[in-house]
Order: structure tokens, then sequence, then C-alpha cells
């Protein structure tokens, strides 16, 4: 592929946001073919033109998918995203738990009681406690993470 390259800073924003297409390379299109505008690096860009290309230029999902370096199934993914929430919706998602799963509000109470009696506990203590109480294993430093950002919350 002959694409420009990207400016460096654009590059660092892009992979800070999330939106570096880590297949830039298998994006062939012809309009990401040395272009100043068009940056196969960019993945709502390319993302959103090949839906257009698709949707406005009536090209075929059979063709265009592979030429813009995805699937046919990643091609419906993408256009049933951005018919739900508009280009935002071409954002890739992180992935994992979306939010402390195993310190629920109960543990994190249990936790602080703890911590309340003897401020000295170390947080390998306190997950052991938290083991044994709930049955649920929580890692020292996830302990240490939960405080400091209860404590910040408190400021």
């Amino acid at each position: 592929m002959a694409t420009k390259q990207s400016s460096p800073a654009k590059l660092e924003a892009l992979r800070r946001n999330g939106t570096l297409n880590p297949k830039a390379n298998a994006v062939t299109h012809e309009l990401f073919q040395d272009s100043d505008f068009f940056d196969a690096r960019d993945l709502v860009q390319v993302k959103y033109e090949m839906l257009r290309r698709v949707e406005v230029e009536k090209d075929s999902v059979k063709q265009t998918a592979p030429a813009f370096g995805f699937s046919r199934p990643s091609f419906y993914q993408a256009l049933c995203a951005f018919a739900q929430s508009g280009m935002a919706g071409l954002i890739p998602q992180k992935r994992g738990p979306r939010q402390a799963h195993k310190l629920t509000a109960e543990v994190l109470e249990f936790i602080e009681q703890c911590r309340a009696e003897e401020s000295s506990r170390r947080s390998e203590e306190l997950a052991q406690r938290v083991q044994k109480r709930f049955g649920v294993q929580v890692h020292p430093r996830t302990i240490e993470r939960a405080l400091a950002r209860r404590q910040k919350k408190r400021r």
C-alpha cells in the first residue's frame, strides 16, 4: 500500500483515541492510495468511507468490504453501529468489563470497615479477608486502585 505517512501527532491522537487502524495495510481502495486527505490509519474514516461507497455509490458489499480491509460481517456490524449511533458508532468500544464487577459496594464497604479498624492493614491481607468473607478472589492492586478512586471522589 502506498499511503502517505500520517503526522506523528495525528498517529499519536489516533492511538490515544483507540481509532488507529491496526489493519491499515489491508486497505487497498484507490481513495486511500497516495492521498493527503484519505488516511488508511484512521479507522473511523475508513469505516465511514466503506459504508458511503455501498450506500451512496451503490458499490457491492462483497467487493467493497475487502478493499477497505474488512470482512462482510464486519461491514454489517459497522452499518448497524452507524445506523444506531452515527459517527460515534464507528469508534471501537473498549473490551472487557465496564466496571469493577468483583468489588461491589458491599465488598468495598467491608474493605473500608477493615481499614477503619486498623489503617495499617495491607492490601494483601484485605484481599484474603474479602476471599474469606465473600468467596471472591480480588487482586491486592485492584483493592489499592479502588480505595484510591474512592479517596479521590471524596476530595
